[in-house]
């Protein structure tokens, strides 16, 4: 077939991904008004911010925060550029706009799943698609790679226009006038912003303000203070499950096991004996009870006994064992190649080891939660979410009801569990029926039952080693579930089945090596999985710095010296080795319980050096040191605290982050289940920032992919035992 040669000019992707409207580019528009809303006395500078009469300035930041600093990290940006001072500075959630569309995430993600013909301008036409379909998404680490840049422009050019109207009141050239700590200063001459704020907005800006230094204005790369966290502390904070509306109801909710499940029966007498009920409402594959407070919604749900029924086999862990050894017995598909690694793996000499991750739980602390109040126009949702305009579409198509308001809340815990939007559809739904505000809230058990975990993989990895010891050859076969994908397809509709390039992201090996092959089969699992903390680079990094350990010893090399050998093409990441082995103080000695992984993701790059042992049967781990080299830092509190953080969600993997299934339903049912990391079980933890002038990158899930290799590499180290399947038990 012909290539009909569409070009950006000539291409406009309408509908969604995977559906391909061709219309002229220039009927496109070029350009979007803000949609910020201003109280008396605000004044609009564009989209990211506004000033009010008493120099307060409102920074409006399209990403959720989600404990990771965001609302902090992004106003200092655009705070260092404008002068402000950080004592008035605010923080409000952006409205649903194109304008805050998260190019980077379309494009990094977006581009495998666009129609056939779009090949080779992909990653541009999801951004295209993303823009127009005001894709505002927290995920991937992409919240300061994608906004620093918008944000620091946009405190630019409302610097300049406050400059312009302090220049037109001095009737000097705007050029001569700066801002320093929220005014405008011209010598001796000194204009608070709020009372340049109204004129200045009758300005044209310049077509492209001139950027400072970052750092000039004495906020960005400093750690300032978080703005978020003063009403967590005195719990002044409103999550969504803390919104309480006149007349409301509370409802719980009882799913079927599995995707497709009918309800058949229930006891309806039961729930009308709990106290406070006011109704039942069955939905496509559950049922709600509602009553006056969630206590008795609850226990109603109970009382019912409500029964399913599904069509196929329902899932069982042995099921999804045995689909992952089918997929990694059977021929992959090549997803990346260099070199001849057929050639090189050929014959004998073969080093080869099989590693596995079973399925994760997010176990967020705030489970899925929504409050909804509908009129027949209007429908307004409170709710915690990742991507408020998907979940505005989903909700909008669920009820039929064109104008939905998302609030969007603080987020009690995303880690990619409140891309999901299901509770706020019920919520919807149900205030629809009722006739009244309703909040629902899933309960713990609901949520490890119906929640989209993280996707399970197993892997073969093989190389061959060199006289040297150099790796001349490695190939790594994933078994895989493509969560991404599914992830994409069940959120916005659109997408196409098959492998999926984010189901093996951080695979490639950073080292050098002649010839590399990496290999993806899809595992049919049956399981709906969803986005995890860190994605694919969770057990890709598991699977590589395990492997690597392995191939050390083979080749009687420090595990150290090996890898350094080897990291020739990423000097930034062989800094970091060096680094967190200096601060760890490694000796590399037999028995010693240390062990080290590197990586890099997101644009960042970490190594971690880890002093593990056991006691008894029981993993301890006593020291973490991690050394970050995550480019120009914004905040090197939040980036310490975010590192820290995926340390102990990556220890948590280790000892014992597994949901197991049995006939269609999690055996997990709380977090005492999952056997999670608790005080006596945190070690020491020391982070090393490395100083650099690169470009921002992603920290919040960089601490992840490194835990559980250093780990099983330390216990290794300490007992000589090699653990190759998360989480880690020594039999």
């Amino acid at each position: 077939m012909k290539d009909a040669g569409f070009d950006r000019r000539t291409l406009l992707i309408g509908g969604g991904l995977g559906v391909g409207l061709l219309l002229g580019w220039e009927l496109w528009p070029r350009e979007y008004s803000p949609n910020v809303a201003a109280l008396p006395g605000e004044t609009v500078l564009g989209a990211f911010l506004k000033i009010d009469t008493a120099g307060r300035v409102t920074v409006i930041v399209p990403q959720a925060e989600m404990g990771q600093g965001i609302w902090t990290a992004l106003p200092q940006a655009l705070a260092d550029e404008l002068g402000a001072d950080w004592r008035q500075i605010a923080v409000e959630p952006a409205p649903i706009s194109p304008l805050y569309a998260n190019r980077l995430i379309a494009g990094d993600y977006g581009a495998a799943h666009v129609p056939h013909f779009l090949r080779g301008i992909g990653s541009w036409a999801a951004r295209e698609w993303a823009t127009r379909h005001a894709l505002m998404i927290t995920a991937g680490s992409t919240s300061v790679r994608a906004f620093e840049p918008s944000f620091r422009e946009a405190g630019a050019l409302a610097r300049a226009l406050l400059s312009m109207a302090a220049g037109k009141r001095l009737g000097v050239d705007w050029q001569a006038c700066d801002t320093e700590a929220g005014f405008v200063v011209r010598g001796d001459d000194r204009f608070r912003f709020g009372e340049l704020a109204a004129e200045a907005a009758t300005f044209k800006p310049p077509v492209k303000a001139p950027l400072r230094r970052p750092g000039e204005g004495n906020i960005s790369g400093k750690s300032m203070p978080r703005v978020d966290l003063p009403a967590k502390v005195d719990g002044t904070a409103r999550f969504a499950g803390d919104v309480r509306l006149p007349n409301m109801l509370y409802a719980s909710v009882r799913h079927g096991p599995i995707d497709g499940s009918r309800l058949v029966a229930q006891d309806m007498a039961a729930a009308d004996k709990v106290w406070g009920v006011t109704g039942v409402v069955r939905g496509e594959g559950w049922i709600a009870a509602l009553a006056n407070n969630w206590w008795a919604a609850d226990r109603a749900i109970d009382a019912m006994h409500p029964r399913f029924e599904s069509e196929g086999a329902l899932i069982d862990s042995g099921a999804i064992g045995r689909a992952l050894d089918a997929a990694l017995g059977a021929g992959g598909k090549t997803v990346a190649k260099a070199g001849n690694p057929d050639e090189i793996l050929a014959g004998s000499g073969l080093i080869e080891a099989v590693y596995d991750v079973p399925v994760q739980a997010h176990a967020t602390i705030e489970p899925l939660v929504a409050t909804a109040r509908a009129d027949r126009e209007r429908l307004e949702i409170w709710m915690p979410t990742q991507a408020p305009g998907l979940a505005r579409a989903a909700i909008s198509a669920a009820t039929g009801i064109e104008n939905v308001v998302i609030y969007p809340a603080l987020v009690g815990g995303g880690f990619g569990r409140k891309l999901e939007h299901d509770a706020a559809i019920q919520a919807a739904v149900l205030a629809v029926q009722a006739k009244r505000p309703v909040q629902v809230m899933w309960s713990r058990t609901e949520e490890l039952r119906r929640g989209r975990h993280g996707a399970p993989a197993r892997a073969r990895l093989t190389a061959k080693l060199g006289g040297q010891g150099q790796i001349l050859g490695w190939r790594a076969h994933l078994a895989t579930v493509a969560a991404a994908g599914d992830a994409v397809r069940r959120l916005t509709g659109h997408g196409a089945a098959g492998t999926d390039a984010a189901a093996v992201e951080g695979a490639v090996p950073p080292y050098v090596i002649p010839a590399v092959r990496i290999e993806q089969s899809v595992a049919d699992t049956a399981l709906p999985s969803g986005i995890w903390r860190s994605g694919a680079h969770a057990y890709s990094a598991f699977f590589t710095e395990s492997f690597m350990d392995e191939l050390a010893a083979r080749a009687g090399q420090d595990p150290l010296t090996f890898r350094s050998r080897q990291l020739g093409s990423a000097p930034r990441l062989g800094r970091c080795l060096a680094q967190a082995a200096a601060a760890g103080g490694w000796t590399g000695k037999a028995k010693s319980g240390e062990g080290l992984a590197c990586h890099s993701a997101f644009g960042s790059h970490i190594a971690l050096f880890v002093q593990a042992s056991l006691e008894g049967s029981r993993i301890k781990v006593a020291r973490m040191v991690a050394a970050v080299d995550a480019g120009r830092l914004i905040n090197p509190d939040i980036v310490r605290q975010q590192i820290e953080s995926g340390l102990v969600w990556g220890l948590a993997s280790v000892l014992g982050d597994r949901v197991t299934y049995a006939r269609g339903l999690s055996e997990q049912t709380n977090f005492d289940a999952l056997a999670l990391p608790r005080l006596k079980d945190m070690p020491e933890v020391q982070v090393e920032l490395i100083a650099s002038n690169e470009a921002p990158g992603g920290v919040a899930e960089l601490g992840v992919p490194v835990a559980a290799p250093a780990i099983a590499n330390a216990i290794f180290s300490a007992t000589g035992k090699r653990l190759r399947a998360l989480p880690l038990h020594i039999a």
